[in-house]
């Protein structure tokens, strides 16, 4: 069968028809439409069999990424095949379960998917999830089209169980949010049956058996590469002008094709014409294809790769010091942000052929991202500032998510803002320091993701200072996911020992204004810790639920 899919689509269906058991994610751009596109093919299955479904796949969204790799790493012990799906700072958050699940090894097949977003077009960084896979010493794949991020969710979940390792299964936000066209199989994989060892000890890391369990990990260190070696993924080409070579890797093979292709009659990649090509889309690098580019004469190397320079640092202690390694490290190619077509073009003609991007008309107007009317986040902010601007040097701590766009205008509201969780633990160091009025802002799914201990970091220490949780009821920068939180707020900032007179609940509406000032008065007149939650749903999912009621 034939589908015009996403390539986080590709990916969902791939895992699917491997034969997943669960999906386990916290919505993330670029990375959420997997979780998504498993739940609307679970609930269209459920339909179709009158609720009553063989082989259920697990698709409820997780707190946060932490929980997420941990729930999928429990399934996986259980001998059933599990998905983790974030984007690549969502890999910060579970790094823990993640670096030491390469100690413990796997049972049923594990794949971890890392969404990055060279750009920053959603995120606060850059950063390469490559590097978490050579980190933790495991292997990772990167499919350079929708195709092949279909196939090798299939070969990923093979290989996890193969070399009883999880696999990391890196995409950027071009891959993941572009369409293609996917063949798919016709039968998907049975799920794999529960199955436990005789002896689990390899799950434990106690110091002896962890130490065990690392000795056997470095051991499997040259069964990795071999298997990379040995990937069909992998492919090398003996160009006719080998002197000078390419190595690719995930969606650059793309735009390297493209203007190979597209100069089939032009001047267009003269330079590297003959060029021989090494395709990188499994890792570890694999060395001896390396090495047999090297053997065939390649004096120039010039490396392709999205996000940092990972190739090509590892490729400087591969090849002899007489090959010249170039990429974005030497300014070949931008050392920030997405490669495109036209950046490859000029790398591949020097200085022979100008860039021609797409130029923006004077006449389009900006449009910089700004909270939607009628959302409950500005009436929050409008409060806020009145009352933070009757303090002299008040300061407020922002978070992640819709109403960080608090901190552009018309509100300006924010002084910081670094990660999620960040707001309540910055606001609470601000007041250690004798910071006053010391405020944090922070949603509802992303005070349950992270923000909890830093609540109870501020409830044992007694600090000074006033959190507003604002609860539009759902996970609305990606899309209105379902929020952890929904309906219990309240329960839990008494349950981590926030004083129940000073957990107070406002409905951010014009007609309003005055009462919720008041609150906040007299909250910042409190010494100690308190919390305002201002409860009123997001608009677009309000739009959503009105329009179904009418149905």
């Amino acid at each position: 069968m034939k589908h015009l899919l996403l390539g986080d689509e590709a990916i969902a269906q791939g895992a699917i028809d491997a034969g997943l058991s669960g999906v386990y994610a916290y919505p993330g751009t670029p990375s959420t439409e997997i979780t998504e596109y498993i739940q609307l093919s679970e609930k269209r299955r459920a339909l179709s069999a009158g609720l009553e479904v063989k082989g259920k796949i697990f698709c409820q969204w997780a707190t946060n990424e932490k929980t997420a790799m941990e729930g999928a790493l429990g399934m996986s012990y259980m001998g059933k095949r599990a998905l983790v799906c974030m984007k690549h700072v969502g890999m910060n958050v579970c790094a823990d379960a993640f670096m030491n699940a390469a100690i413990t090894g796997v049972n049923g097949g594990l794949v971890v998917v890392a969404a990055d977003d060279p750009s920053m077009h959603s995120s606060q960084n850059e950063q390469d999830s490559r590097f978490y896979a050579k980190f933790a010493m495991i292997p990772c794949l990167e499919p350079s089209n929708q195709q092949e991020a279909y196939d090798m969710m299939h070969y990923a979940f093979d290989l996890s169980e193969s070399l009883r390792t999880p696999i990391l299964f890196r995409v950027t936000t071009r891959m993941a949010h572009s369409r293609a066209v996917v063949e798919t199989i016709d039968t998907p994989r049975e799920q794999n049956a529960l199955s436990v060892p005789e002896n689990t000890n390899h799950f434990i890391l106690l110091p002896a058996f962890a130490r065990k369990n690392y000795a056997e990990l470095v051991e499997a260190q040259a069964d990795f590469v071999q298997t990379s070696e040995e990937s069909q993924y992998n492919t090398y080409t003996k160009g006719t002008q080998p002197t000078k070579a390419i190595v690719t890797t995930g969606i650059a093979y793309n735009y390297l094709m493209e203007c190979l292709e597209n100069g089939a009659e032009s001047a267009y990649s003269l330079a590297f014409r003959e060029a021989s090509i090494l395709k990188v889309t499994q890792y570890p690098l694999p060395k001896a294809l390396i090495d047999q580019m090297v053997a065939d004469g390649a004096e120039e190397i010039l490396v392709m790769e999205e996000g940092q320079p990972v190739v090509e640092e590892l490729l400087r202690g591969m090849v002899p010091s007489t090959v010249s390694v170039k990429g974005r490290l030497t300014g070949d190619l931008p050392r920030m942000g997405e490669l495109t077509p036209d950046c490859v073009a000029q790398a591949l003609v020097g200085d022979q052929m100008p860039v021609h991007g797409c130029q923006i008309p004077e006449i389009v107007v900006g449009r910089p991202p700004a909270l939607c009317q009628g959302c409950g986040h500005r009436d929050m902010y409008a409060a806020l500032n009145e009352v933070a601007a009757e303090h002299e040097g008040a300061k407020i701590f922002g978070d992640i998510g819709c109403y960080t766009l608090g901190a552009l205008s018309p509100f300006h509201a924010i002084h910081a803002c670094v990660e999620m969780g960040a707001s309540i633990t910055m606001a609470k160091g601000a007041a250690d320091a004798g910071q006053f009025p010391s405020f944090a802002v922070i949603g509802d799914s992303t005070f349950t993701h992270s923000g909890m201990t830093g609540l109870l970091d501020c409830v044992n220490s007694k600090a000074n200072v006033v959190v507003l949780i604002s609860d539009n009821l759902t996970t609305g920068m990606t899309g209105g996911q379902d929020s952890a939180g929904t309906g219990r707020l309240e329960a839990i900032c008494l349950g981590l020992g926030v004083e129940p007179e000073h957990v107070r609940v406002v409905v951010p509406l014009p007609k309003h204004m005055e009462e919720i000032k008041q609150v906040l008065r007299e909250e910042v007149a409190y010494n100690g810790t308190s919390v305002v939650i201002a409860r009123r749903e997001c608009i677009q999912t309000l739009k959503r639920h009105l329009k179904q009621n009418k149905k």
